[in-house]
């Protein structure tokens, strides 16, 4: 027998059992079974674990662990993602804060990509590093990298296909652009915010001397104003970008400028003539009914544009300065340096009408902080529709099924509404793309330079420039699901399982990209496979602090899951959340608010404690309220396994037993009874995704249950004079404990682990690891309803016997009578077999059936049978009526105070709702204790 320490100490044991399971091979799959797969949603290179990590990464490990032992033949394919634009970001902060005067453009492509790599080498698993501290089963061996030659020959060989399909062009297309990294961005990396701004409204002038009738109404449509204007009125968030302006545009049924349709305004500052068009996007009840028209940079208006034939005029640099396309005025200004100067000219024009605050949505990229720009560039994309229309196919027919259904709503919204997919950005880290140029411009896509120059019949003298752009990163994780398992080579595909692997059993993934990667992974991978990537795809909530509030730098919020595990003092969480904000004037507001609630920092709650909770709040809501609290409950209750196994092995030592128990007692038969019920609802719970479900049933189990109730139930037997009745309790303790350490297993492997060695040897039981055991199967044979309604008529008992002490401060070392009176035959039967254990569950010292009246008693009622303690010689009758009437009639006076406010119609509507809804539930519990305390008073006459 492996001897337990006294005390829980998850950090004495969680490294060495890591290491063991990692060296040991037992994460590999065993090549019997079926086949369970899972796919990491491969983490950024550059990150570090987030709490939207941690908690999928319980919920994967947990079934990896579930299914290994179920007997599949089980894989986590685990790897990480190069992560272009973040990856560049966090290289270029190091030159800079290495101070050799080193910049990205200043060492070039190839010795930029250099320093990556040596930066990637050297620190950029740190999370696969915290991924090993949560427990993560992931066969390491099969580590994937999005850049690995084996992943980057899939990617080339992807676009070169899909370009040979005409599903690949280059084109002029309207993007979302950094002006700071000088790239296109997908929608993803881009957040949208509330801020303040202000809206502009201008005079756009009529051109050829036309004019029209200008009325205006008020709210009762009494006509205030009415005059002949020979101009329109625009309004507008972004002076700057008139200047690019192609058109004016109203509604159609808008009869105040039904005559101006197809005549032209003057643009103001440009002198161009731009034509008045009508189009049903114009909101008619917004201002004035008339919106200018910048295809170039709105995406809305590029619609506009490309519905009406608009030319595109791009006024922008890649830096967002103003460029040669808008008057020599303003060329070379900042675009916010230009705004002014617009402004300032269109006042001394006297066209400048007015100014006011605007609430507005400012676009920003979330890797800078800048203002995104609507940017019109050439880019690569991919034309979506025939596989957008086969990948909305693949799941309504049911080939993947979404978890909880509800996300195949928005999954068909997406797909529904697709658009061309820019691949392509303006970065040297990434999957360069296999296109080259000649002199003329002309381009060739293929596998390399040779390949391209041999299908085209290009001899040496042709000089050839490759692209310069990168691959966005979503279309290498695209591929995910099929080139981590050897795709296209057909070596490597033998090599990886390829066969039996794809489709993989489930995707576990967050909501927000549903169409950025599950969607496009259906569809390439249905595209070059047939077949689809998963089988389901389990889709999470997201992970927000207590109060609902999205985990964020900026908030001063954040949690890093392994100072959870660890622990970690106040100086270093604030330290921690005051680096690097992006706003370093909210460090002091993030400093005050992380002392208030952490004044003594973290306490260190162990890996098995942070995935208990995890597990718990998995429900299948859209949003987690993650709770310390819940942690501090969840390290208590691997604390209480710990101890009940402690229990055990001190009451088994030098007993040895195998095989399943032949249960001597009820006890022994309810507990057993139980075990079964609590493994098919675990099964169930894993069977639907409903990890809250399972861990709820195991907790209840270990803890009300198992620790409780059969441990307090099995003391009398064990330390009874019965031999065999001992030695049956303690194999039916260590069989049921055993059993309830692998069923715990996939969600605390730690804590399970160290006690299963301790355990398992006095069972018979030989292994090197837990993980690697058997699922306890529910066994039929030990079901046993009799001895369920029994044992629960016991508890009942007892539950009510103390709960009479409790309600009277009787002192718990105190024995006292027990009184029974009418009831049933079962009743009888059941008092009489279970005398000794009410007795030394409830301390009573004798119990008898009374007919007639009975005493002054406290009284419990369990169905028709009344449980009577007789409260003669156990207190002071008159001391305690006395303190009872002195504690009602404070109460009184304080429900008094409550009723008195409440009542005052002053209070109600002047007091904040928040004040006013606290002294209602004030009132509540004064009301509830006085009624407790009246019927208390009632039993002492």
């Amino acid at each position: 027998m492996s001897p337990m320490e006294k005390s829980f100490e998850p950090q004495t044991f969680e490294t060495k059992w890591y290491a063991h399971w990692e060296n040991s091979g037992c994460f590999k799959p065993s090549g019997k079974g079926q086949p369970y797969t899972i796919m990491l949603p491969p983490p950024n290179v550059t990150g570090t674990l987030h709490m939207g990590h941690a908690f999928q990464h319980t919920l994967m490990d947990a079934l990896v662990r579930y299914h290994r032992m179920k007997g599949y033949d089980t894989l986590w394919q685990v790897g990480t993602d190069h992560a272009g634009i973040a990856t560049e970001m966090v290289v270029s902060r190091n030159l800079a804060i290495a101070g050799q005067g080193e910049t990205r453009d200043s060492l070039g492509r190839d010795k930029f990509i250099e320093k990556v790599w040596a930066w990637k080498q050297e620190s950029g698993d740190t999370i696969t590093r915290q991924m090993r501290r949560m427990g993560a089963s992931g066969d390491w061996s099969r580590e994937r990298f999005t850049m690995d030659e084996g992943l980057s020959q899939a990617v080339v060989e992807t676009f070169v296909r899909l370009h040979e399909e005409g599903l690949i062009y280059r084109g002029q297309r309207l993007v979302n652009w950094d002006p700071v990294l000088k790239t296109a961005i997908s929608d993803l990396e881009v957040v949208s915010e509330e801020e303040d701004g202000k809206l502009w409204s201008i005079r756009y002038p009529l051109a050829g001397g036309a004019s029209y009738e200008h009325v205006e109404h008020d709210a009762d449509g009494n006509e205030t104003l009415r005059e002949t204007r020979d101009y329109l009125v625009v309004a507008t968030t972004r002076p700057e970008t008139m200047l690019g302006d192609t058109a004016a545009m109203v509604h159609p049924e808008d009869a105040r400028y039904a005559a101006l349709i197809g005549k032209s305004v003057r643009l103001p500052l440009s002198e161009r003539e731009i034509p008045i068009i009508a189009d049903d996007y114009v909101d008619r009840a917004f201002g004035t009914g008339v919106v200018k028209v910048t295809p170039a940079h709105d995406f809305n208006d590029y619609a506009v544009g490309q519905r009406h034939g608009l030319p595109m005029i791009n006024i922008l640099t890649p830096e967002a300065a103003i460029n040669g396309n808008a008057p020599e005025k303003y060329r070379g200004l900042d675009r916010y340096a230009a705004r002014k100067v617009v402004l300032a000219d269109l006042e001394a024009a006297g066209l400048l009408v007015e100014e006011k605050k605007h609430k507005l949505q400012v676009p920003r990229g979330d890797r800078t902080g800048q203002v995104i720009e609507p940017y019109l560039t050439d880019q690569w994309f991919v034309r979506m529709e025939k596989l957008a229309a086969r990948g909305l196919e693949l799941v309504e027919n049911g080939s993947v099924r979404f978890v909880p259904e509800n996300w195949i709503n928005t999954y068909r919204h997406w797909m529904g509404n697709i658009q061309d997919w820019c691949i392509s950005r303006q970065l040297w880290w990434g999957h360069r793309i296999p296109a080259w140029y000649d002199a003329g411009g002309k381009i060739y896509v293929g596998r390399s330079e040779e390949e391209v120059r041999k299908a085209n019949s290009l001899d040496a003298g042709t000089s050839l420039t490759r692209d310069s752009d990168v691959l966005e990163t979503w279309f290498s994780s695209a591929l995910w699901s099929h080139s981590t398992l050897g795709w296209p080579d057909a070596g490597d595909m033998a090599k990886y399982d390829f066969a039996k692997r794809l489709p993989t059993s489930v995707l576990v993934t967050g909501f927000d990209i549903i169409f950025f990667w599950v969607a496009r992974m259906i569809m390439m991978t249905d595209h070059f496979t047939g077949e689809v990537p998963f089988k389901d795809v389990y889709i999470t909530g997201l992970v927000r602090d207590k109060d609902g509030q999205k985990m964020s730098k900026s908030k001063g919020n954040v949690l890093d899951p392994i100072d959870l595990i660890d622990g970690i003092s106040a100086d270093a969480l604030v330290a921690k959340r005051t680096a690097g904000l992006m706003k370093p004037t909210d460090a002091p507001k993030i400093e005050k608010a992380t002392r208030k609630e952490f004044p003594d920092g973290i306490p260190a709650f162990g890996a098995d404690a942070l995935r208990f909770t995890f597990a718990s709040l998995a429900t299948h809501g859209r949003d987690i309220k993650f709770d310390l609290q819940r942690c501090e409950g969840y390290k208590n209750f691997c604390n209480k396994l710990w101890n009940a196994a402690r229990f055990a092995l001190m009451n088994c030592e030098g007993f040895t037993a195998s095989g399943k128990p032949q249960p001597k007692t009820d006890a022994e038969r309810w507990i057993l009874d139980r075990l079964q019920h609590t493994l098919r609802e675990v099964e169930a719970g894993y069977a639907d995704y409903r990890f809250d479900l399972a861990s709820q049933a195991l907790y209840e189990f270990a803890w009300n249950e198992f620790c409780d109730w059969f441990l307090e139930l099995a003391k009398p037997a064990l330390t009874g004079d019965d031999k065999a009745t001992a030695d049956s309790t303690r194999h039916t303790l260590l069989y049921v404990l055993e059993n309830l350490l692998r069923a715990l297993h996939p969600l605390i492997p730690f804590v399970t682990e160290e006690i299963w060695h301790a355990v398992a040897p006095q069972l018979g039981i030989a292994g090197d690891s837990i993980s690697t055991q058997p699922w306890p199967e529910a066994d039929a044979s030990f079901e046993s309803a009799q001895a369920a309604d029994d044992i629960e008529w016991l508890k009942s008992a007892v539950t009510a016997l103390r709960s009479i002490r409790s309600q009277m401060s009787i002192s718990p070392a105190k024995a006292v009578p027990l009184r029974l009176q009418d009831g049933d035959a079962s009743d009888r039967e059941r008092a009489q077999r279970y005398d000794a254990a009410l007795k030394f569950l409830a301390r009573l010292d004798s119990i008898e059936w009374i007919a007639g009246d009975a005493p002054a008693s406290a009284a419990a009622v369990l169905g028709s049978l009344k449980l009577l303690i007789p409260l003669e010689g156990l207190i002071d009758l008159a001391a305690e009526k006395s303190r009872l009437d002195k504690e009602l009639k404070r109460i009184a006076g304080e429900i008094g105070k409550c009723q008195g406010k409440l009542s005052s119609e002053t209070f109600v509507q002047n007091a904040p709702a928040a004040v006013v809804e606290q002294e209602r539930a004030r009132l509540a519990d004064w009301t509830a204790q006085q009624a407790a305390l009246q019927a208390q008073r009632g039993k002492l006459g």
